[in-house]
């Protein structure tokens, strides 16, 4: 998929506004996988893992966007879904990265 050319509004007016995209530390993937709760949705190493954010973040950079690794903190992460009384998901992690 081509952002530039599916959706040429979003791209003209989104192009500056940084992409944070959710990174995890190699020492901390194993706490990081006991901490979650959508553990069969999730890869099952770091390796495998950091591949497909790296294919992700490539495609992104070569679209025209200005990505930022977002360093996952796994306490805060945790802290926040307790806050806000929602399970540690894909969708809190998503939330957690956007507003970090």
């Amino acid at each position: 998929m081509n952002l530039r050319t599916e959706y040429p509004s979003f791209v003209s007016t989104h192009m500056l506004t940084p992409i944070k995209l959710a990174y995890y530390r190699e020492k901390e993937w194993n706490r990081f996988l006991k901490s979650i709760d959508d553990r069969e949705r999730q890869y099952e190493n770091w390796e495998d893992w950091h591949k497909a954010f790296l294919k992700t973040k490539m495609e992104l950079i070569s679209q025209g966007f200005h990505v930022v690794d977002f360093v996952i903190d796994i306490d805060k992460l945790q802290n926040f879904c307790t806050e806000k009384g929602i399970k540690n998901n894909g969708k809190a992690r998503s939330q957690f990265t956007a507003q970090g």
